[in-house]
This record gives structure tokens, C-alpha cells and sequence, in this order.
């Protein structure tokens, strides 16, 4: 058994030193092989990896974004991966105790091969925990966490395992056998945002659990990911960054669901954001 841990990269060595350093303390490390897709950076990301004798690193043009990276990643490992042997996404901006790993392999065996993300813990915050998994409501274009279905209680002592309807790139371990036989990325139609969350509901729709275990936590600065409050509405809506980009959103709902839930997604998501804007005006009056 081994686990191969993809982790695409942008410029911010300082967080790639630190996830790296997380995973050569894993109790499994002897299993864990690192793979880390370099994308254009500027910074001296490529120096430092071409002296860690225990890291591969893919290096791209810049012109990747997260799915590319990752699509690159597996192109690379899956030729050698056995039925035995995982996937782990991880981002850099993030790092964990040393049990982390093991905890998402005995979670995905004791649940029929299950795959198992984790929740986050954002530095600075009380309580800590920040995320635990992605709801959707594919109809009303709507996508939420299960931690505003929490009490505060239950934030505070949340259960061992959730059941979500996606999983994130911020750590989601996969049988790899899964890429084998469903296929991988699709960095054409999503090539950043929302590419996590259409490849683990395309392995969902084959009659895999999508689990998160709240024993599997990931750590982050109380920044992370992308902000867009202080962007303009044209970054917001169109910008590759942004996780409200119009057209990778729109991409996503026509890649998940029935048949006709993706033929109408580009007029749901339409009528939706009109109605949602309207909301909006109206409250600010």
C-alpha cells in the first residue's frame, strides 16, 4: 500500500516547506510517495524542490491552475499505482499532525473504500473548526457547508464522520483504483474552481461514499483560499480566481446531476442570480 500526495503549487514556499515537513513526520511515512506540481513559480519554489531527494516535482508553465496541476499529477503516478494504493489531494497552504494520514486510510477501509476528506481548523478562530464538507442543491444552484448545520455545541464536539454531497482539494484521500476506472480531471471545462467537487460527485455517482472524518483535520492561516470581498464585480464574476467565475460555475452544473439538471443548468443559474441580486437591492433599501 502505498499513498501518492499530490500538491499543486503557486509561489509560497514558505507553505510548501511547511506541508512537506508535515508529511515526512506521518506514522506512515514509509508509504507516502510526494508529488509536487510546481506551476510557473516565481519565487525559489523550484530550487527548493530540486534539493528534497524524497519529492517529485512536475514543473508547469503557469498556465495550469489547480485541475491542470492535478491532472498533470496523475498522468504521472496512476501508471504505477496498484489496487492497493491511494490518492491524497492536499493543498500547501495547510498541515497536520502526525496521524493525519493513517486516520483518512483506516476511515476509508472501515467504510467499503470510502473516500475521505477532512475538516478545517483555522488558526485563531473559536471554536476551530471552519469547514467540514460541501451541500448542494443542484436545482436551486445553491452550495453551502455542513458546518452552518451545526450547533454550536456540535462545532465545538463534532461527530466522527459527516456525510457530504462533494469533497475539497484541502485534503481527500481516494482508492486510486477510482481514476482507473472513472477517469480523472477535466481541466478543459474546470480548470480551478469547482474541479474537486465534479471529480469526487462523478466517483459518488458510481455508489462511493464521500465521507469527511472529523478525527482528519487540516490546519490553515486564518487567510486562505480565495477572497474576492474586496475584488470588483467583473474579478468576481469572471476572474480564473474567483469561485463565483460565471462560466467555470456554469461548467460544473452541466457536468453533475441527471441529465436534464445539467441541460437546464445554464437557465437555473441565470434565473437564480437575478432573483438572489434582487434579494440583495431589496435588503440594501
Amino acid at each position: 500500500m502505498r499513498v501518492k500526495v499530490l500538491i499543486p503549487v503557486f509561489n509560497r514556499l514558505e507553505h510548501t516547506r511547511k506541508v512537506i515537513a508535515a508529511l515526512r513526520a506521518q506514522t506512515v511515512v514509509d508509504s507516502i510517495r510526494i508529488v509536487v506540481i510546481d506551476d510557473g513559480s516565481t519565487d525559489e519554489t523550484a530550487e527548493f524542490l530540486a534539493a528534497q531527494p524524497d519529492v517529485t516535482s512536475i514543473r508547469g508553465d503557469g498556465n495550469l491552475w489547480w485541475g491542470g496541476a492535478i491532472e498533470v499529477g496523475l498522468k504521472r503516478v496512476l501508471p504505477d499505482c496498484g489496487p492497493e494504493d491511494y490518492i491524497l489531494f492536499v493543498n500547501n497552504d495547510t498541515w497536520f499532525g502526525p496521524t493525519y494520514v493513517e486516520t483518512l486510510i483506516r476511515c476509508s477501509r472501515e467504510n467499503g473504500d470510502a473516500i475521505v476528506g477532512s475538516v478545517v481548523h483555522e488558526e485563531e478562530s473559536d471554536p476551530p473548526l471552519t469547514g467540514v464538507g460541501p451541500r448542494l442543491n443542484i436545482n436551486r444552484i445553491a452550495v453551502w457547508d455542513i458546518l452552518a448545520e451545526l450547533s454550536e455545541e456540535e462545532r465545538r464536539n463534532p461527530k466522527p464522520l459527516y456525510k457530504a454531497d462533494a469533497l475539497s482539494g484541502r485534503g481527500t484521500l481516494f482508492p486510486a483504483e477510482l481514476f482507473k476506472r472513472h477517469g480523472t480531471m477535466r481541466p478543459r471545462f474546470l480548470p480551478h474552481y469547482m474541479a474537486d467537487y465534479e471529480i469526487s460527485m462523478r466517483f459518488a455517482r458510481t455508489g462511493v461514499q464521500l465521507l469527511v472524518s472529523s478525527e482528519a483535520i487540516v490546519y490553515s492561516p486564518p487567510v486562505y483560499g480565495a477572497h474576492v470581498s474586496n475584488t470588483s464585480s467583473w474579478k468576481k464574476h469572471f476572474g480564473r480566481r474567483s469561485p463565483h467565475n460565471v462560466f467555470q460555475r456554469a461548467a460544473f452544473y452541466s457536468l453533475i446531476g441527471t441529465p436534464l439538471q445539467r441541460l437546464t443548468a445554464p437557465l437555473r443559474m441565470a434565473a437564480f442570480m437575478i432573483i438572489r441580486t434582487a434579494h440583495t437591492l431589496r435588503a440594501k433599501k
